[in-house]
């Protein structure tokens, strides 16, 4: 393992905040002042913030509407992300985009998308880019189960392996494409689908952000020197329903809750850096203060912010040069 005890730091920094993040919005949301709806990435922190850390300022990423982790990983600002969650001026969309639509392409973040499949078109543009001007930076799409099955999805490794380009498709297999499984909806292996596009990949537990940060770091060095497009078939929960409301009568019994006691990614990293000495638990316990600290601020903040003014309506729609 590459990670010194900064980077380690940092990565449960991140995971922690996304967690308290989403939790914290599936609170607030119940109360009604929230817009719109709103997809939670609680319980695939590994995955994000594993795959982000092996990115660079030069590098973007495309996400799906469960984007809020995609977000703070790629180093978007938490306040400004709870305010855009409300619809207040100071969103990162100036509050006009809400929970699905959030960006921030002075971070390499081109978007979350409500258009399942929308991401992986986007990243072949950034890689072509890239690859056109000579950068050095990669393109990373984030898909999930159901995501992977769009010919968006497909066409788009297709063209990556075509022309070569420095993009890496990430599969988020949470286990359900809203409340279909993905053991049953998609057929055959996700591997030997890319691999049949002359897209090489690897699968890995979306639990174990150790294996995620490695399998990510050895695709993204793979692309990055230029050896065409890689592929990550990422197993993992969600922790939440697909949507805020969802009943989730598809769910097992005692399904979360289980993987919660055993697989949670929080809880794995702890006890790896804690029983090998890396880091104490003092350090993490301190972490979890201040994140929650940060949480409780944008919350506030983003409750007090105004809503954008009638003026504001029309504008940020089409991009002026």
């Amino acid at each position: 393992m590459e990670l010194n005890r900064e980077q380690l730091l940092a990565a449960y920094h991140q995971m922690r905040t996304i967690r308290e993040f989403e939790d914290r919005v599936h609170r607030e949301f119940a109360s009604g002042e929230i817009p719109g709806f709103v997809h939670l990435y609680a319980g695939e922190e590994a995955c994000a913030v594993g795959v982000c850390m092996n990115l660079t300022e030069v590098d973007y990423i495309a996400s799906t509407h469960r984007g809020h982790g995609h977000c703070i990983a790629k180093g978007c600002d938490v306040k400004a992300m709870m305010k855009e969650i409300y619809g207040r001026k100071g969103g990162l969309c100036a509050g006009k985009g809400g929970s699905m639509h959030i960006a921030d392409m002075s971070k390499g973040m081109m978007g979350a998308n409500g258009i399942v499949g929308g991401g992986p078109p986007l990243i072949c543009g950034a890689a072509l880019t890239a690859k056109t001007l000579k950068t050095g930076g990669v393109a990373v799409a984030f898909v999930g189960d159901g995501g992977f099955n769009q010919g968006t999805t497909l066409e788009s490794m297709n063209l990556a392996a075509v022309w070569k380009l420095p993009a890496v498709f990430v599969l988020e297999d949470n286990g359900y494409a809203e409340s279909t499984a993905s053991s049953w909806s998609i057929g055959g292996d996700p591997l030997e689908r890319a691999r049949g596009l002359g897209v090489p990949g690897e699968r890995v537990d979306g639990h174990d952000f150790f294996a995620v940060y490695e399998a990510a770091r050895r695709a993204i060095s793979r692309t990055r020197a230029g050896e065409g497009p890689s592929f990550l078939h990422l197993k993992v929960n969600r922790y939440y329903g697909h949507f805020e409301g969802d009943a989730t009568t598809y769910r097992a019994p005692n399904e979360v809750e289980k993987i919660k006691s055993e697989r949670d990614c929080l809880m794995l990293f702890r006890k790896r850096v804690v029983e090998s000495g890396l880091l104490k638990a003092e350090q993490l316990d301190e972490i979890d203060r201040e994140v929650a600290a940060l949480i409780d601020a944008a919350v506030a903040e983003a409750k007090a912010a105004p809503m954008p003014s009638p003026e504001e309506l029309m504008t940020d729609v089409y991009a002026s040069y």
